[in-house]
């Protein structure tokens, strides 16, 4: 049931220190909450939601989505296959990374030692769409279907190796270049991936993580599943009734470097349960997060925080909250939550919150996007509030150690984030704030 995924010690490349660490950078993050570090942590630890009302790729029926309103990059000079507003996202991100990029130039790293790895689930199927309309219109005017389609339309823009194709041409990376598709643990995976390839000293630095954009399959297939939300989500709460849907783009420069934010575990599984719901004993991220663990050699209690997959549906936030219960323990069970006058004094479980009530769930991003909100809790040392209120919660659920925003301030050191998809696909990954080099992470 569980794939643990073990370190490997790998030989020094490049005169380099592989080693066991797995640094992940300064990240490049384009989501509902902004394209600039400064708006979008502002935002994750007041819990202020980036949404707005559209009924854009649901007519007739407004839904709150998580849409990118940052300028993006202009496209129209690049090579017809890669241009896509998935890649736009993903090019806006990467330019975050220039200053990184530019050091693994000065240090002499190949580009045939740089990959590319990213996760996505739509890829440029929105530019399919448009043609499609296109060439209806076309049709119902009076040309001939043969002839209907937009003249510059590319198939090669859906394709799922697009993404990645993309930022390789884009930041000259020659090494493996693939994009993983497994619906919303894409971009954990990502990171997973690229973890390997430098244990296994394929490559000296990878640039990971995904993208995914708004479009009306995205949309209206989550809705013929019953599974959005006509309200604003709420994670955890007694009325939630599904998911905001939302898109992103997140990028890391992923070196074998010590010091800064590592990924120190990663703990895959695969209960294949049901084609889209998830096992409801949370077996399945149970043993993904025990992997996890086991992979950063860390205990339960030694893990501060916990970034919720958190989709507001409640199959999900079920499942997880029990798997959580039995791995970290209840706030009912800690000495906070014990009788007065009781002599047992027990530590608090880890922190957790859902920051997918704030962006919507970005799908093949979100594995990415939520590293990144680590990342930013790591860095900052603060912790994202959850954004369904107190009183809003179910109690029917384990009561976990919930955050808020009048919680005092405690700096985490390390962190979960849990990535849950269809088919049973869980994926959790550890990350740390290391010291030795307080300046290797700063963007």
């Amino acid at each position: 049931m569980t794939e643990s995924v073990a370190t490997v010690a790998t030989a020094t490349t490049q005169g380099r220190d592989t080693g066991n660490a797995c640094r992940l950078s300064c990240p490049g993050i384009v989501c509902p909450l902004g394209a600039d570090h400064g708006l979008i942590s502002s935002a994750l630890f007041s819990a202020s939601r980036g949404l707005r009302v559209s009924d854009d790729f649901s007519p007739g029926t407004p839904l709150s989505l998580g849409r990118v309103t940052a300028r993006l990059v202009d496209d129209s000079d690049w090579p017809a296959p890669l241009r896509s507003r998935n890649n736009r996202l993903l090019a806006t991100a990467l330019e975050q990374l220039a200053p990184e990029l530019e050091a693994l130039k000065r240090q002499g790293i190949a580009p045939e030692r740089i990959g590319v790895v990213l996760g996505t689930s739509t890829s440029g199927i929105g530019e399919t769409e448009a043609a499609m309309d296109a060439q209806r219109a076309a049709v119902a005017q009076g040309t001939p279907s043969a002839d209907s389609w937009p003249q510059r339309f590319e198939y090669r823009r859906q394709e799922l190796g697009a993404p990645a194709e993309c930022v390789a041409w884009l930041s000259s990376a020659r090494g493996p270049i693939y994009t993983l598709s497994t619906a919303c643990t894409s971009s954990a995976k990502a990171l997973a991936s690229a973890r390997r390839l430098l244990a296994s000293g394929q490559c000296d630095a990878v640039i990971a993580g995904g993208a995914d954009s708004l479009c009306h399959m995205t949309v209206k297939g989550f809705m013929s599943l019953e599974a959005v939300s006509r309200k604003q989500s709420q994670p955890l709460g007694a009325e939630r009734d599904g998911i905001n849907l939302g898109e992103a783009a997140v990028l890391f420069v992923v070196t074998p470097e010590r010091g800064g934010v590592q990924l120190t575990g990663v703990g895959e599984s695969s209960d294949a349960h049901h084609i889209s719901a998830p096992c409801p004993d949370g077996s399945g991220a149970e043993a993904a997060m025990r992997g996890a663990l086991a992979s950063a050699g860390r205990a339960p209690g030694e893990i501060d925080y916990i970034n919720l997959h958190g989709t507001a549906t409640p199959l999900n936030d079920a499942m997880e909250s029990l798997a959580i219960s039995r791995l970290f323990g209840t706030d009912a069970d800690s000495d906070s939550g014990s009788d007065a006058g009781s002599d047992i004094d027990q530590p608090r479980p880890p922190a957790v919150s859902s920051t997918k009530a704030l962006t919507g769930h970005t799908l093949g991003a979100c594995g990415a996007l939520e590293a990144a909100f680590c990342w930013l809790a790591l860095e900052h040392g603060r912790l994202p509030p959850h954004a369904t209120p107190r009183e809003a919660l179910d109690p029917a659920l384990p009561a976990l150690n919930i955050v808020y925003r009048d919680r005092p301030e405690t700096p985490p050191l390390r962190v979960m984030s849990n990535a849950f998809a269809f088919g049973g696909n869980n994926i959790s990954l550890v990350l740390e704030r290391h010291t030795t080099d307080p300046e290797s992470s700063a963007c």
